[in-house]
């Protein structure tokens, strides 16, 4: 046991914990200064909190419910999502609730009626409340967190109702939307929460995938040498060739897989086609790439 708890402290990093801490802020600040004051809805478990907190005594706050409804369900899949994950999802929750709570409660802010800084104005706070509370939910992905329980209960679930874990995501967050309108009695807010989950859902992938994503090119060739040596050249990446062979003709094949950025396949695509007119280019997305390619 000990030599577990010590294995695990060594896997947590302190840069984790101030990104996280800067992620719950960035998330509590969407939430409580731009759709609470006008009663838009975030996604997810949080979408939920706010309702409940709209719906329910005052003594049960917004704070309250992103700690009750999240920590257990993080718990919940701590064995399929490990422990460093859930110790990071926790503290980044807790932190999302504190700060949350300071500025509807403690600083002198006053979001009670309506946004400082977009007012009332529904279309700015669904927009930049969406945004803002995306960036939160991005960051604390990219630093192996996740500030709201929504994505465990997807990745515990989806695969036993035969799903993908995304369509898990929408589906909850559609039939959220339709209760949020059935207890309101009307759909102009739903609607425009839906605003604010698509502003979200587009932040968190430019945050998690980054603006430029990697593209990774499999290149099928009998000229392998001249164009790793000159794709290294032009290029100064790594190269990796593997050995195949045709299906039909059965002669031999070179696999070189490469990876570049959207404004290099132009050149790439110039480069393979001078050194072997009938090679095949296969070029796929990919959305992080870790380590060297040699």
């Amino acid at each position: 046991m000990k030599n577990y708890i010590k294995n695990l402290l060594s896997e947590l990093s302190p840069i984790n914990f101030i990104v996280l801490t800067a992620a719950g802020i960035i998330s509590a600040i969407g939430v409580t200064m731009f759709l609470a004051p006008v009663h838009l809805y975030d996604s997810g478990i949080s979408g939920t909190s706010m309702l409940l907190w709209q719906i329910t005594p005052d003594y049960l706050t917004l704070s309250v419910f992103l700690v009750v409804l999240n920590i257990p369900l993080f718990l919940y899949g701590l064995k399929k999502q490990g422990a460093v994950f859930t110790i990071y999802s926790i503290y980044a929750v807790f932190v999302y609730s504190f700060v949350s709570h300071l500025i509807t409660y403690v600083l002198p802010i006053d979001v009670e009626f309506a946004s400082p800084l977009a007012k009332q104005d529904l279309f700015l706070c669904a927009i930049f409340g969406g945004i803002i509370a995306g960036v939160g939910s991005g960051i604390a992905l990219r630093f192996d967190a996740a500030i709201d329980g929504i994505e465990v209960l997807a990745v515990i679930f989806a695969k036993k109702i035969g799903i993908t874990v995304g369509t898990f995501i929408m589906f909850y967050n559609i039939i959220l939307y339709i209760i949020i309108g059935i207890i309101l009695n009307s759909w102009i807010l739903p609607l425009y929460s839906i605003i604010t989950y698509v502003a979200a859902l587009k932040t968190i992938d430019f945050i998690v995938e980054g603006i430029d994503k990697a593209k990774a090119a499999l290149i099928i060739t009998t000229k392998a040498e001249e164009i790793c040596s000159e794709l290294s050249e032009q290029f100064g990446s790594g190269i990796t060739i593997i050995d195949a062979h045709g299906y039909y003709s059965s002669s031999p094949k070179t696999v070189i897989y490469f990876v570049v950025n959207r404004f290099q396949i132009g050149k790439l695509r110039r480069i393979v086609h001078k050194n072997d007119k009938s090679a095949f280019i296969s070029i796929t997305e990919t959305a992080d790439v870790f380590g060297s390619n040699t």
